[in-house]
C-alpha cells in the first residue's frame, strides 16, 4: 500500500545528515502544491525500509497506542502493531477496516515520527482512511494509549505524492519533538500494478 523499499545505503545517508534534518517534521511546499483530493487505495507495496527511528524501547514511559480517533476524516480505529515484511518494507494492515502503528518506531508522544498506516478502500468499499485527503491543518487527530493515557495532535500539512517520490526524510527521519504520520494510497490506480500510484500522506503535531 505504501511506497517501494529503500536500499540499505539510504539508511547510513539517513543517519548522517539527522543532525541537519531534526526539523522536517512538515511538507514542503513543492510536496504541499502537488497535494490531491482523490482517494483511493487497494497496493500490494508497502513503505520504504527504514532503521533510523528512534526505539520506542527507549521511552518505556510512553505506553502502546491502541485507538486512533480523527473527527474530521469520520475515523475512531483500533491500532493493529505492524512490524516488517521480509523484504524490508513495513507491513500493512492486514483488516482495511482497522489502521496500524509502526511498532518499531516512536510511540505517539515520543520524541519523533509516530507513523500509522491504513487502508483506503477494498475490494467490498471504503476503509479506514477513506477520507484522509480531506484533513486540513489544524484538524484534530487523538491517540489513546494501553494505559489509558490520551495525546491530542494537530494536522499541520497533508500532500499527495506518487510512490516513486515518497518523501522518505520527511516522513521517517528523527525529529527533536513528537510528531505523527498518517500514510495511506491515492491518485489513479494503476490496473496493471493493481496498486494506486500516489501516497496520501498526513503530517501532524502534538497539541
Amino acid at each position: 500500500m505504501m511506497a517501494r523499499a529503500v536500499r540499505a545505503g539510504l539508511v547510513v545517508v539517513l543517519t548522517v545528515v539527522l543532525a541537519a534534518a531534526l526539523t522536517a517534521s512538515a511538507p514542503s511546499a513543492a510536496a504541499r502544491s502537488r497535494a490531491g483530493s482523490s482517494l483511493a487505495g487497494r497496493s500490494t507495496s508497502g513503505p520504504p525500509e527504514i532503521a533510523a527511528f528512534r526505539s520506542s524501547r527507549d521511552h518505556p514511559d510512553i505506553a502502546v497506542p491502541v485507538r486512533l480517533r480523527i473527527p474530521a476524516a469520520h475515523v475512531d480505529t483500533a491500532l493493529q502493531l505492524l512490524g516488517r515484511n521480509a523484504d524490508g518494507t513495513i507491513a500493512v494492515p492486514s483488516n482495511p477496516g482497522v489502521a496500524g502503528w509502526y511498532a518499531d518506531g516512536p510511540r505517539p508522544g515520543q520524541p519523533g515520527p509516530a507513523v500509522i498506516l491504513g487502508h483506503v478502500d477494498s475490494t467490498t468499499g471504503p476503509a479506514v482512511f477513506f477520507r484522509l485527503d480531506r484533513l486540513v491543518p489544524g484538524d484534530a487527530i487523538t491517540v489513546d494509549s494501553a494505559d489509558g493515557s490520551r495525546r491530542a495532535f494537530r494536522v499541520t500539512g497533508v500532500t499527495r505524492v506518487p510512490k516513486n517520490e515518497f518523501p522518505t526524510d520527511l516522513v521517517y527521519l528523527p525529529t527533536l519533538q513528537p510528531v505523527l504520520r498518517l500514510v495511506t494510497c491515492g491518485g489513479s490506480f494503476d490496473r496493471v500494478a493493481h496498486s494506486y500510484r500516489d501516497n496520501v500522506i498526513v503530517f501532524a503535531d502534538l497539541a
